[in-house]
């Protein structure tokens, strides 16, 4: 059940990176972000009332805090590399920070079949290889802003390895308050900014049904992969829950019809094998 949950957590992230990605096109990416944040925000208010969860024990909020200040900044790179970079090969270099979370577990003890760490380490290659023509294209100047995209992405990955990790420990006390603390926190933030600047990026009420969407299915996510990380191994869970690249790609080729090389298809694919190997060796 954890893979299960992570893994639709995955095609979740995906879709939504997607759409956020597209926005920040021609909103500011901080907007997207903040707004889409916002809206995730009113919707786990009352799941956390109905639920009862405010009266849950307080171990998750420093986790929940730093996931929440993390994540936001992390996003805000993310979303600032999909809009000037190919989708399609910036969501599998952001990607790679599930090797954060896999390096924690491991280093705490946990011990993963061999059929599963050999599917990790598929996986997390899979999601490098289709890093390759970016790279070149940056270094040889082909690639429209594709330095920035790569160095604004590999700071996404190290921040969203942090944030899974984050939200695995916080989870571990109460999903539901850590995912709302979470919120609380980065929405703050935009607040603070929108304050400081006195503008909104840009934004206009046609967005918001779009923003409500990529709102809705990230928080929605993260609760999923919470949940996962209940009862799975972080070191296998996070990787699963960061294999959104592939649902990314495909969205990026088919609608915006970005073309992917020959060595990133063959990256989308180990992915996918990595993938089945880790949900086969937990069944």
């Amino acid at each position: 059940m954890a893979a299960v949950l992570a893994l639709l957590s995955s095609v979740l992230w995906g879709g939504a990176d997607f759409l956020g990605g597209t926005l920040a096109r021609r909103l500011a990416p901080l907007a997207v972000v903040g707004a889409s944040q916002a809206i995730a925000l009113l919707l786990i208010v009352p799941t956390a009332l109905a639920l009862g969860a405010t009266g849950d024990p307080l171990g998750y909020l420093p986790y929940a805090v730093a996931a929440g200040l993390l994540g936001m900044a992390s996003l805000v790179a993310f979303y600032s590399a999909l809009a000037i970079g190919t989708m399609g090969v910036v969501a599998p270099i952001a990607a790679t920070g599930a090797v954060v979370p896999v390096a924690i577990g491991l280093g705490q003890g946990e011990r993963p079949a061999a059929v599963q760490l050999l599917g990790v380490v598929l996986a997390v290659a899979g999601v490098v290889l289709a890093s390759g023509p970016e790279i070149r294209g940056a270094r040889e100047g082909t690639a429209p802003g594709g330095a920035r995209a790569l160095g604004l992405a590999l700071l996404s990955a190290l921040g969203f390895g942090l944030v899974l990790w984050l939200i695995a420990k916080g989870a571990h006390y109460s999903v539901t308050m850590t995912l709302l603390t979470q919120r609380c926190a980065s929405v703050s933030v935009v607040v603070v900014v929108a304050v400081a600047v006195r503008g909104t990026g840009g934004l206009a009420r046609r967005d918001l049904p779009a923003l409500a969407v990529v709102g809705a299915g990230d928080v929605v996510a993260n609760g999923l992969y919470a949940l996962a990380t209940r009862t799975g191994l972080i070191s296998l869970v996070a990787v699963l829950g960061s294999v959104y690249p592939v649902v990314t790609a495909l969205l990026a080729r088919f609608v915006h019809d970005e073309r992917l090389r020959a060595v990133q298809v063959v990256g989308v694919v180990t992915t996918l094998v990595g993938v089945v190997m880790i949900a086969v060796g937990g069944a």
